[in-house]
């Protein structure tokens, strides 16, 4: 039998449930593995870009991956395209990107690079670098 216990209860937990979910931050697809078509076609769309080099065994990379988690869930950053460029197995497209060092961020604007850092695990800096995607 239910009490006016049980049922200030059940609508506290609710109340509680439905407001925790009205400001929970709206989920970002997680960033995906590079491809040329995938980075085609972000900048044939104009969208904000990241190039993300990096390695399993990278301290750095480790360290940056929270950085951008939670830069990405920023309302400004809602559209930035995140691609991960695998340091260890992807030679030839970091020859031709210029790179010689994992934990490399490369944004665009676009079709148009707008900045690079390597190494940099300042949230700061970071956001400054895909501020200039936008």
């Amino acid at each position: 039998m239910l009490t006016r216990r049980h049922i200030v209860v059940a609508a506290a937990g609710a109340l509680t449930l439905g407001t925790a979910l009205a400001f929970a931050p709206i989920a970002k697809a997680a960033p995906q593995a590079y491809s040329q078509s995938a980075f085609t076609a972000a900048q044939d769309a104009g969208k904000p870009i990241l190039l993300h080099i990096t390695a399993p065994w990278c301290p750095t990379c480790k360290a940056q991956k929270p950085i951008l988690g939670k830069l990405e869930t920023e309302p400004k950053f809602k559209n930035l395209v995140v691609l991960n460029i695998d340091f260890d197995s992807q030679k030839a497209l970091l020859r031709k990107l210029h790179v010689v060092q994992q934990s490399t961020l490369i944004a665009y604007k676009g079709k148009t690079e707008v900045g690079r850092s390597t190494g940099d695990t300042n949230t700061a800096s970071i956001a400054a670098l895909l501020g200039k995607t936008l």
